[in-house]
C-alpha cells in the first residue's frame, strides 16, 4: 500500500514501544471531538475510507477513558509510514514534525496609537478552490483567486494588498500593534486578541490569497541575518523589529496571504477550529497534509515530544491542515495557546516517525 512517496508498512501496535501512551483518554477526546467537526471535501484518494472512519468515530462515542488504549488497538491497523531513499538519506527515513500555537496578541477594534496593523475581514470577491479544483487559464499551483467579470484571475500578493490593491474590499477587522504581530498571526492560522478593556476574542482563518507560502525565517537565514541554530519564534520576531527596513522586504517575499472572522472564545482550554472544523487539542491535534489523509485518523509519532517525559510516543488525530505541511511524513504538532506554547512550538523541529491507525472495514461498535 502506498500514500504519495511512502509506503505503509502492516505493524502490530503492541510491537510500537510505548503505544498506547501514558494517557490515551486525551487522545480518545481529541478523537471524538474531531469526529464532530464539519470537514471541507477531500479529495476522494486520499487515505481513510470515510465509511469506515465513520463507524470508528460511532463505537468510540461508547468506550470509557480507561479503555481508550484498547479501543485504537482494536479499531485501526497501523502502519509504519516508510519513505524510499533520497540522495544520501538511508531507505528508511524518518518523518518530520514541527510544531504551531495560537498566538495571544494585543489588540484594539480601532486605528490608533499604538494599534496600527489592520486584521482583514474576507473579501467578497475571493474565491478559493476545493482540492484539485482549478480555473482555465491560472496557474495550477493557485489555490485562490479573485471574480473578474465572467472569469477569474490571480488574487493580489501580499505586497499589493499591503499598498492597498483591495480597496474598499480591504475592511479591517480590528488592529494589532504592528505589522510583525500581523505576520505571526497569519503563519499561525488564527489567535487570541486581548482589547483594551481587558476582554479576548478569536480570530479564525477565513481564506487565503491562494500564492504560495515562503518561510521568512529560511529567508532570514538564508541571508545571513541570523543562523539556524536557535532560531526561535521570538529571536525572528525581535530581529524583524530591530531591522523594520529588512523586514517589510522579506515579509513582502511571502506572497501569501491570510483573511480572518472574529469569533469568541467558548472554551479557553481548547485551540481555534482545525480544518476539520472541530476545535484543536493542545498536544493531540496534528496538522497534516490534507491532500493524503483524511481527517480524523489517528496517528502514533515515535518520539520524544513536548511535555512526554521518557515517553517513546504519542497519540494525535489528524485534524488540520497547512500550506507547509507537504508530504505523507510531515506533521504540525498543536501545542496550545499563548507565549510559553510559542516557545515551544518554536523548539519542535525534530525527525519522528509516523504511524498511521487506519479504521478496519466496518469497525464493529
Amino acid at each position: 500500500m502506498r500514500v504519495g512517496e511512502a509506503v505503509l508498512e502492516p505493524v502490530a501496535p503492541a510491537a510500537l514501544p510505548g503505544f498506547p501512551g501514558a494517557d490515551p483518554g486525551a487522545a480518545l477526546d481529541a478523537f471524538r471531538r474531531t469526529c464532530a467537526g464539519t470537514p471541507p471535501p477531500q479529495l476522494p484518494a486520499v487515505a481513510g475510507a470515510p465509511e469506515d472512519l465513520a463507524a470508528a468515530c460511532r463505537a468510540a462515542a461508547a468506550v470509557a477513558p480507561n479503555e481508550a488504549g484498547a479501543f485504537f488497538a482494536r479499531a485501526f491497523d497501523a502502519y509504519r509510514v516508510v519513505r524510499p531513499a533520497a540522495g544520501a538519506n538511508p531507505e528508511r527515513r524518518t518523518g518530520f514534525l514541527t510544531g504551531y500555537f495560537e498566538p495571544e496578541l494585543a489588540g484594539s477594534l480601532a486605528a490608533g496609537p499604538g494599534y496600527a496593523a489592520p486584521v482583514l475581514a474576507r473579501p467578497d470577491d475571493l474565491v478559493s478552490f476545493e482540492p484539485g479544483e482549478t480555473r482555465p487559464g491560472l496557474d495550477p499551483a493557485l489555490r485562490a483567486a479573485r471574480a473578474a467579470g465572467a472569469g477569474f484571475e490571480p488574487y493580489p500578493d501580499r505586497a499589493a494588498i499591503e499598498d492597498g490593491a483591495l480597496g474598499e474590499r480591504g475592511r479591517p477587522l480590528l488592529y494589532l500593534r504592528d505589522a510583525v504581530d500581523l505576520f505571526v498571526l497569519q503563519v499561525q492560522g488564527s489567535g487570541r486578541v486581548r482589547l483594551p478593556d481587558g476582554r479576548s476574542v478569536r480570530v479564525l482563518y477565513d481564506g487565503r490569497n491562494g500564492r504560495p507560502y515562503t518561510s521568512i525565517a529560511k529567508l532570514i537565514v538564508a541571508e545571513g541575518h541570523l543562523p539556524l541554530e536557535g532560531l526561535t519564534l521570538a529571536r525572528w520576531t525581535g530581529w524583524l523589529r530591530d531591522n523594520p527596513e529588512a523586514a517589510r522586504r522579506l515579509m513582502r517575499k511571502n506572497a501569501s496571504y491570510i483573511f480572518f472572522r472574529l469569533a469568541s472564545v467558548d472554551d479557553p482550554g481548547l485551540g481555534p477550529p482545525g480544518a476539520a472544523g472541530a476545535a484543536l487539542s493542545p498536544g493531540r491535534s496534528l496538522a497534516v497534509d490534507a491532500n493524503l489523509w483524511r481527517y480524523g485518523l489517528p496517528f502514533w509519532l515515535e518520539g520524544r515530544l513536548p511535555g512526554s517525559g521518557t515517553e517513546a510516543g504519542r497519540l494525535v488525530v489528524a485534524a488540520d491542515t497547512g500550506s507547509a505541511i507537504v508530504g505523507p511524513a510531515r506533521g504540525d504538532l498543536y501545542l496550545g495557546t499563548g507565549a510559553e506554547a510559542g516557545v515551544a512550538a518554536g523548539n519542535l523541529r525534530d525527525a519522528v516517525g509516523f504511524v498511521v491507525l487506519l479504521p478496519k472495514p466496518a469497525a464493529a461498535p
